[in-house]
Protein backbone atom coordinates (compact mmCIF):
# COMPACT_ATOMS: atom_id res chain seq x y z
CA UNK A 1 0.00 0.00 0.00
CA UNK A 2 1.41 3.38 -1.09
CA UNK A 3 0.52 6.70 0.43
CA UNK A 4 -3.12 7.70 0.01
CA UNK A 5 -3.74 10.37 -2.62
CA UNK A 6 -5.97 13.44 -2.39
CA UNK A 7 -8.70 13.73 -5.04
CA UNK A 8 -9.28 17.13 -6.64
CA UNK A 9 -12.71 17.72 -8.19
CA UNK A 10 -12.89 20.56 -10.72
CA UNK A 11 -16.61 21.19 -10.36
CA UNK A 12 -19.39 23.68 -10.90
CA UNK A 13 -20.21 22.48 -14.45
CA UNK A 14 -22.96 22.15 -13.21
CA UNK A 15 -23.18 22.17 -9.42
CA UNK A 16 -25.66 19.24 -9.29
CA UNK A 17 -23.28 17.05 -11.30
CA UNK A 18 -20.51 17.96 -8.85
CA UNK A 19 -22.67 16.94 -5.87
CA UNK A 20 -23.48 13.68 -7.67
CA UNK A 21 -19.82 12.83 -8.33
CA UNK A 22 -18.87 13.50 -4.69
CA UNK A 23 -21.75 11.29 -3.54
CA UNK A 24 -20.75 8.46 -5.89
CA UNK A 25 -17.13 8.52 -4.72
CA UNK A 26 -18.35 8.25 -1.11
CA UNK A 27 -20.69 5.36 -1.99
CA UNK A 28 -18.02 3.48 -3.97
CA UNK A 29 -15.41 3.72 -1.20
CA UNK A 30 -14.97 0.43 0.69
CA UNK A 31 -15.18 2.16 4.08
CA UNK A 32 -16.27 0.95 7.51
CA UNK A 33 -15.72 4.32 9.19
CA UNK A 34 -15.13 7.99 8.28
CA UNK A 35 -11.35 7.59 8.40
CA UNK A 36 -11.39 4.97 5.61
CA UNK A 37 -12.51 7.58 3.05
CA UNK A 38 -10.04 9.49 0.86
CA UNK A 39 -9.50 13.22 1.24
CA UNK A 40 -11.31 15.20 -1.46
CA UNK A 41 -10.88 18.86 -2.39
CA UNK A 42 -13.86 20.21 -4.35
CA UNK A 43 -13.63 23.50 -6.20
CA UNK A 44 -17.20 24.22 -7.26
CA UNK A 45 -16.67 27.01 -9.82
CA UNK A 46 -19.96 27.73 -11.62
CA UNK A 47 -18.42 30.88 -13.15
CA UNK A 48 -16.59 28.84 -15.84
CA UNK A 49 -18.11 30.02 -19.17
CA UNK A 50 -20.39 27.54 -20.95
CA UNK A 51 -18.35 24.92 -22.77
CA UNK A 52 -20.91 24.09 -25.48
CA UNK A 53 -21.50 27.77 -26.33
CA UNK A 54 -17.77 28.27 -26.92
CA UNK A 55 -17.34 25.09 -29.02
CA UNK A 56 -20.28 26.21 -31.19
CA UNK A 57 -18.64 29.64 -31.64
CA UNK A 58 -21.19 31.54 -29.53
CA UNK A 59 -19.50 32.21 -26.23
CA UNK A 60 -16.52 33.09 -24.12
CA UNK A 61 -13.52 30.72 -23.95
CA UNK A 62 -13.74 28.67 -20.71
CA UNK A 63 -10.09 27.55 -20.92
CA UNK A 64 -8.52 30.35 -18.79
CA UNK A 65 -11.03 29.70 -15.99
CA UNK A 66 -10.56 25.92 -16.29
CA UNK A 67 -6.77 26.25 -16.04
CA UNK A 68 -7.05 28.66 -13.11
CA UNK A 69 -9.36 26.19 -11.32
CA UNK A 70 -7.01 23.26 -11.96
CA UNK A 71 -4.02 25.26 -10.70
CA UNK A 72 -5.94 26.17 -7.53
CA UNK A 73 -6.68 22.49 -6.85
CA UNK A 74 -3.02 21.64 -7.41
CA UNK A 75 -1.86 24.42 -5.06
CA UNK A 76 -4.33 23.27 -2.38
CA UNK A 77 -2.77 19.79 -2.36
CA UNK A 78 -4.74 17.62 -4.81
CA UNK A 79 -2.68 14.70 -6.18
CA UNK A 80 -4.85 14.31 -9.28
CA UNK A 81 -7.92 15.99 -10.79
CA UNK A 82 -11.23 14.72 -12.16
CA UNK A 83 -13.88 16.85 -13.90
CA UNK A 84 -17.57 16.00 -13.73
CA UNK A 85 -18.25 17.67 -17.10
CA UNK A 86 -17.97 15.76 -20.35
CA UNK A 87 -17.84 18.80 -22.65
CA UNK A 88 -14.97 20.34 -20.63
CA UNK A 89 -12.81 17.39 -21.74
CA UNK A 90 -12.54 19.14 -25.12
CA UNK A 91 -9.91 21.23 -23.25
CA UNK A 92 -8.33 18.33 -21.31
CA UNK A 93 -4.95 18.32 -23.10
CA UNK A 94 -4.48 22.07 -22.60
CA UNK A 95 -5.47 21.87 -18.92
CA UNK A 96 -3.05 18.96 -18.44
CA UNK A 97 -0.17 20.94 -19.98
CA UNK A 98 -0.78 23.78 -17.49
CA UNK A 99 -0.50 21.64 -14.33
CA UNK A 100 1.98 19.16 -12.83
CA UNK A 101 -0.50 16.60 -11.50
CA UNK A 102 -2.54 14.16 -13.62
CA UNK A 103 -5.95 15.10 -15.00
CA UNK A 104 -7.72 11.74 -15.27
CA UNK A 105 -9.59 11.81 -18.59
CA UNK A 106 -13.19 10.67 -18.14
CA UNK A 107 -13.73 10.23 -21.90
CA UNK A 108 -10.70 7.93 -22.36
CA UNK A 109 -11.60 5.93 -19.25
CA UNK A 110 -15.18 5.49 -20.52
CA UNK A 111 -14.03 4.36 -23.98
CA UNK A 112 -11.85 1.71 -22.35
CA UNK A 113 -14.78 0.58 -20.17
CA UNK A 114 -17.08 0.26 -23.22
CA UNK A 115 -14.41 -1.82 -24.99
CA UNK A 116 -14.18 -4.14 -21.97
CA UNK A 117 -17.96 -4.66 -22.12
CA UNK A 118 -17.51 -5.95 -25.69
CA UNK A 119 -19.94 -3.38 -27.14
CA UNK A 120 -19.52 -2.53 -30.84
CA UNK A 121 -22.30 0.08 -31.33
CA UNK A 122 -23.00 2.64 -28.64
CA UNK A 123 -25.52 5.51 -28.48
CA UNK A 124 -24.33 8.91 -27.21
CA UNK A 125 -26.57 11.24 -25.21
CA UNK A 126 -24.57 14.43 -24.73
CA UNK A 127 -24.55 18.19 -25.22
CA UNK A 128 -24.27 19.47 -28.77
CA UNK A 129 -20.81 20.78 -27.77
CA UNK A 130 -19.66 17.28 -26.83
CA UNK A 131 -21.19 15.77 -29.99
CA UNK A 132 -19.73 18.41 -32.35
CA UNK A 133 -16.30 18.32 -30.65
CA UNK A 134 -16.05 14.60 -31.52
CA UNK A 135 -14.25 13.75 -28.26
CA UNK A 136 -16.28 10.57 -27.67
CA UNK A 137 -16.31 9.54 -31.34
CA UNK A 138 -12.50 9.75 -31.57
CA UNK A 139 -11.88 7.89 -28.30
CA UNK A 140 -14.36 5.11 -29.16
CA UNK A 141 -13.57 4.73 -32.86
CA UNK A 142 -9.90 4.20 -31.93
CA UNK A 143 -11.14 1.11 -30.11
CA UNK A 144 -13.30 -0.08 -33.02
CA UNK A 145 -16.62 1.09 -31.54
CA UNK A 146 -19.25 2.85 -33.69
CA UNK A 147 -21.04 5.84 -32.11
CA UNK A 148 -24.74 6.47 -32.84
CA UNK A 149 -25.87 10.07 -32.29
CA UNK A 150 -29.39 11.58 -32.28
CA UNK A 151 -30.70 13.37 -35.37
CA UNK A 152 -30.90 17.19 -35.39
CA UNK A 153 -34.40 17.44 -33.90
CA UNK A 154 -33.66 14.82 -31.23
CA UNK A 155 -30.41 16.58 -30.34
CA UNK A 156 -32.34 19.83 -29.80
CA UNK A 157 -34.53 17.97 -27.32
CA UNK A 158 -31.46 16.55 -25.58
CA UNK A 159 -30.25 20.14 -25.10
CA UNK A 160 -33.65 21.23 -23.77
CA UNK A 161 -33.63 18.30 -21.34
CA UNK A 162 -30.17 19.28 -20.10
CA UNK A 163 -30.48 23.09 -20.00
CA UNK A 164 -34.22 23.79 -19.51
CA UNK A 165 -34.63 20.63 -17.45
CA UNK A 166 -31.83 19.39 -15.18
CA UNK A 167 -29.63 22.54 -15.09
CA UNK A 168 -32.75 24.64 -14.37
CA UNK A 169 -33.81 22.30 -11.50
CA UNK A 170 -36.87 21.09 -13.50
CA UNK A 171 -35.92 17.48 -12.98
CA UNK A 172 -39.05 15.63 -14.22
CA UNK A 173 -39.28 17.72 -17.40
CA UNK A 174 -35.60 17.07 -18.17
CA UNK A 175 -35.82 13.39 -17.39
CA UNK A 176 -38.84 12.90 -19.66
CA UNK A 177 -37.13 14.50 -22.68
CA UNK A 178 -33.85 12.64 -22.17
CA UNK A 179 -35.53 9.28 -21.61
CA UNK A 180 -37.51 9.63 -24.85
CA UNK A 181 -34.32 10.11 -26.92
CA UNK A 182 -32.50 7.34 -25.01
CA UNK A 183 -35.31 4.90 -25.95
CA UNK A 184 -34.90 5.83 -29.64
CA UNK A 185 -31.11 5.40 -29.55
CA UNK A 186 -31.53 2.10 -27.75
CA UNK A 187 -33.13 0.55 -30.86
CA UNK A 188 -29.84 0.73 -32.81
CA UNK A 189 -27.28 0.41 -30.03
CA UNK A 190 -25.89 -2.20 -27.63
CA UNK A 191 -25.44 0.41 -24.93
CA UNK A 192 -26.06 4.10 -24.23
CA UNK A 193 -23.43 6.52 -22.91
CA UNK A 194 -24.78 9.15 -20.52
CA UNK A 195 -22.30 11.57 -22.11
CA UNK A 196 -23.32 14.59 -20.08
CA UNK A 197 -23.25 14.71 -16.31
CA UNK A 198 -26.83 16.03 -16.28
CA UNK A 199 -27.89 12.89 -18.20
CA UNK A 200 -26.16 10.82 -15.48
CA UNK A 201 -28.29 12.59 -12.89
CA UNK A 202 -31.55 12.07 -14.88
CA UNK A 203 -31.40 8.48 -16.15
CA UNK A 204 -31.15 5.19 -14.25
CA UNK A 205 -29.85 1.82 -15.58
CA UNK A 206 -33.30 0.24 -15.08
CA UNK A 207 -34.82 2.79 -17.52
CA UNK A 208 -33.30 0.97 -20.49
CA UNK A 209 -33.09 -2.52 -22.00
CA UNK A 210 -29.40 -2.05 -22.90
CA UNK A 211 -26.59 -1.07 -20.49
CA UNK A 212 -26.52 2.61 -19.48
CA UNK A 213 -22.82 3.47 -19.43
CA UNK A 214 -22.24 6.27 -16.99
CA UNK A 215 -18.90 8.10 -17.31
CA UNK A 216 -19.50 9.61 -13.87
CA UNK A 217 -19.55 6.10 -12.37
CA UNK A 218 -16.46 5.13 -14.36
CA UNK A 219 -14.51 8.15 -13.10
CA UNK A 220 -15.78 7.79 -9.51
CA UNK A 221 -14.50 4.19 -9.38
CA UNK A 222 -11.18 5.17 -10.95
CA UNK A 223 -10.76 8.01 -8.42
CA UNK A 224 -11.37 5.70 -5.45
CA UNK A 225 -8.84 3.17 -6.78
CA UNK A 226 -6.21 5.82 -7.43
CA UNK A 227 -6.74 7.57 -4.08
CA UNK A 228 -6.66 4.41 -1.98
CA UNK A 229 -4.10 2.53 -4.14
CA UNK A 230 -6.56 -0.33 -4.67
Amino acid sequence: MGKEKIIGILGGMGPMATVELFKRIVLKTPAKRDQDHPRIIIYNNPKIPDRTAYILGKGENPLPELIDSAKKLESWGADFIIMPCNTAHFFADEIQRAINIPLINMIEETAEYVKQLGIKRVGLLATTGTVVSGIYQRALEKKGIKVIIPNKEEQENVMRGIYEGIKANKFEFGRELLLEIAKKLEKESEGIIAGCTEVSVALKPEDLEVPLIDPMDVIAEKAVKLALNL
